[in-house]
């Protein structure tokens, strides 16, 4: 017979059982337990026995339930939370939870290269929740984005958390819809540790050169400075450029172009001197243009051919995070950084009207120029309904990626329905999210249309003369079918030059070969080559793309930094590098020739590729790099001359001490500051004069930023004198009131106060 023995805890034989022993109820008569001769007692209110324990109680089972989804912004969370409904649990890691420590290196170069990695204080309450809320759940999903970054924050989220892999799902999706988002969680996978250590990688090495090279230019040149590996290239392409513009030496040509009346018609046109007597034109100087001009004037002029042609233009392809920048950059005037906050807005979700917030565009960091079959035939559907079949191609287009290691499973970046009109979310985005949702919505519909087609004219007029026979040329364009052309245009690029024989004329109906023309006059004009311009953000981020530097997450964190460092600046929309940044850029130059060679870099950016697809380790990268690289180091450390200046005096005292007030540099760029610091701590902010008066009270005006970094123009006299400007003043006079000008827009200048506008040009030219 058996019963439970309270001292051993487990069931075993009773020997001599006494009468009335019951095993299946819980009345315990005496006996004695097989094994440890422990005598058994009944139970009741009042008896007990000095050995007997209570019963052990069973052990608790940790009941699970529900699923938890982690994602990295509380807006994402919110449209996530609305598609998957009841059942999950959508909580926000607001971003990476686990970093370097930013107090020391934080890479053991000893040992493999291994990263430390911290909570910090600011991320231990979200890990602490995240943690218990794991827990409990029967199952965990890992939503960051579809990049290795955000596969990076899935893997730091576990690792912090402790969270078991086997119980983790990864799920992506490049769109914030309910579709997308339920197709993504029906075919969940692991983390992909390729893409993860592809992302440690560059984060091992941008810390080994950031904290390795910023300490030897704080003791070298000024503190507050840094380095890094794919800003030091950006920094090399702008100071290359205007070294180019300084030691460029322009060259004077001129050429002839000739206005005709043809015979019988109405209208005139106007052609180039392209070949004399058979030849290419040169034109170097006015001593080679006078005696032709004398000579043309003589000369009997008639048609000697008329091509007519068609010609088609293609719509470009949906947007890159590159051609984004670039375009929103052009068109509406934005920052990359901009532009990619207010993408960010759209992917993670606006409430449009639709009973929540919805993703508006796919994900916004991405390199390749696919499109789904699915949105390729919603957006045939809507243009077929707005503008008829003829707008439609046969087949859906389809665009080749240019960069040569694009991520080929990502999208190109396009509306989450083309039926989802601008229009028609317009009273519910803020204006400038609405203009840059138009923009990648125009972009994408208009990519899957039919070409725009043009009738081409060419007119070859032949002058002849005693001495010599002269050929003009005038090519004109007309629409024959606007096709893409109806929802969008690309802006210009005003860095790409021309060729002036590619000059769009409008040419008159009923010109005919061996039709007679009059020559009303003839127009020489001097010209001078032009140096490179300096580069936009736009076209640097062009650059970089084309260069094979960085990838689509880094062009707006790489233009903020050289800027915000003040190596660079940005004036007319233009990046000119500074003194400081001049002086940076030869140092690393010379001790750090690897670092800023856009070759190397480009190496780089391969092998973390090829990290990604798991033909290299990151530590194998690493030490690739590293070895060359620590005794380039110590190079620099033992050899780089001491070109520190102290600070630079302006002249005035200290209202405070009596010291001498002196120009340094902080976080935040140049500030003025007492010389006796840090025993008077006396500053004032530095003002950026521009040369004009306020309008209010005669003092300057200063150019100053906002905490985003949005020039405007005040009055120095603040917060006397309350004279603010968004809009950059002009040295010259309103010609009316006498007012203040400012520059409107491309081609205005308006009087602040009579209103009055006038042609920008010639304001500008007569300020100069």
């Amino acid at each position: 017979m058996e019963a439970y023995c309270m001292k051993c805890k487990t069931k075993r034989e009773i020997q001599n059982p006494v009468a009335g022993f019951n095993a299946k109820s819980s009345a315990i008569t005496t006996g004695t337990c097989a094994v440890c001769g422990t005598k058994l007692f009944r139970m009741g209110k009042t008896e007990a026995h000095a050995n007997l324990t209570p019963p052990p109680k069973p052990e608790k089972v940790e009941v699970r339930e529900g699923k938890l989804v982690i994602v990295e912004s509380p807006a994402k969370a919110k449209t996530v939370g609305r598609f998957l409904g009841k059942g999950y649990t959508v909580r926000a890691s607001v971003g990476h939870v686990r970093d370097l420590l930013k107090s020391q290196l934080s890479v053991d170069v000893d040992n493999n290269f291994t990263p430390k990695y911290r909570v910090p204080n600011e991320k231990k309450p979200v890990v602490k929740e995240i943690k218990q809320l794991a827990k409990k759940a029967e199952e965990i999903y890992l939503a960051t984005d579809p990049d290795r970054e955000g596969e990076s924050i899935s893997w730091h989220l576990m690792e912090a958390a402790e969270i078991e892999p086997e119980r983790t799902k990864r799920v992506v999706f490049h769109e914030i819809t309910a579709p997308a988002v339920a197709e993504a969680f029906s075919h969940p996978r692991s983390i992909d540790m390729n893409l993860v250590n592809a992302q440690q990688a560059r984060r091992v090495l941008d810390r080994l050169v950031g904290y390795s090279i910023s300490p030897i230019l704080w003791e070298k040149v000024r503190g507050r400075l840094s380095a890094g590996r794919v800003q030091s290239v950006a920094l090399k392409l702008i100071v290359d450029r205007e070294r180019e513009i300084d030691e460029f030496k322009p060259v004077e040509y001129w050429s002839i172009h000739a206005e005709f009346k043809p015979e019988n018609l109405k209208s005139n046109f106007i052609a180039k001197l392209v070949k004399i007597d058979d030849k290419d034109v040169e034109l170097p100087n006015e001593e080679t243009v006078k005696p032709l001009l004398y000579d043309l004037e003589t000369a009997s002029f008639s048609i000697s051919k008329v091509k007519r042609g068609e010609r088609r233009r293609k719509p470009l392809a949906p947007f890159t995070t590159s051609t984004l920048q670039q375009e929103a950059s052009r068109k509406l005037g934005f920052t990359a950084r901009r532009t990619m906050a207010l993408a960010q807005g759209l992917y993670e979700g606006q409430d449009v009207g639709e009973g929540g917030s919805t993703g508006l565009i796919t994900y916004m960091r991405t390199d390749s120029t696919n499109v789904s079959a699915i949105a390729q035939a919603e957006a045939r559907e809507y243009v077929s309904a707005k503008y008829g079949g003829d707008f439609l191609p046969s087949e859906a287009p389809t665009y080749k990626t240019k960069s040569a290691n694009a991520q080929e499973a990502h999208e190109a970046i396009r509306p989450t329905s083309a039926m989802r009109d601008p229009e028609k979310v317009k009273e519910f985005l803020e204006p400038a999210m609405f203009k840059l949702y138009r923009l990648i919505w125009q972009r994408f519909v208009a990519s899957q249309m039919e070409a725009a087609v043009f009738d081409t004219l060419q007119v070859e007029v032949t002058g002849k003369t005693n001495e010599h026979e002269y050929l003009l040329r005038a090519s004109g364009s007309a629409v024959k079918f606007p096709g893409f052309l109806v929802v969008y245009e690309e802006a210009k690029n005003e860095d790409v030059k021309t060729n002036d024989d590619e000059e769009d004329v409008k040419i008159p109906a009923g010109v005919e070969e061996g039709q007679k023309q009059e020559l009303i006059r003839l127009i020489p004009e001097q010209h001078f080559t032009q140096p490179p311009p300096r580069f936009s953000e736009a076209s640097l981020v062009q650059a970089l793309e084309e260069n094979g530097i960085g990838r689509p997450s880094t062009y707006a964190p790489t233009i903020s930094t050289i800027q915000q460092r003040g190596y660079v600046l940005r004036e007319e929309k233009r990046l000119m590098p500074t003194d400081i940044g001049l002086q940076v850029h030869d140092l690393m130059t010379q001790y750090f020739p690897e670092v800023v060679d856009l070759n190397f870099t480009a190496h780089m950016e391969d092998d973390l590729d090829k990290i990604a697809e798991g033909e290299m380790t990151w530590e194998a990268a690493i030490r690739e790099f590293y070895e060359p690289f620590s005794e380039d180091v110590k190079k620099a450390q033992a050899e780089m001359p001491v070109v520190k200046s102290g600070p630079e005096p302006i002249g005035r005292i200290c209202p405070e001490d009596g010291g001498e007030l002196v120009i340094r540099y902080g976080r935040f760029g140049k500030f003025i500051s007492c010389a006796n610091f840090p025993t008077c701590r006396y500053t004032e902010p530095w003002l950026e004069k521009i040369g004009i008066n306020c309008p209010k009270d005669g003092g300057d005006l200063v150019e100053k930023k906002t905490r985003k970094g949005r020039t405007f123009y005040g009055c120095a006299n603040y917060p006397n004198c309350d004279f603010t400007s968004w809009k950059k003043p002009l040295a010259k006079p309103c010609p009316k009131c006498n007012g203040l000008l400012v520059i409107a827009n491309k081609r205005e200048a308006q009087c602040t106060n009579c209103s009055e506008s006038f042609p920008l040009d010639e304001m500008v030219s007569e300020s100069v």
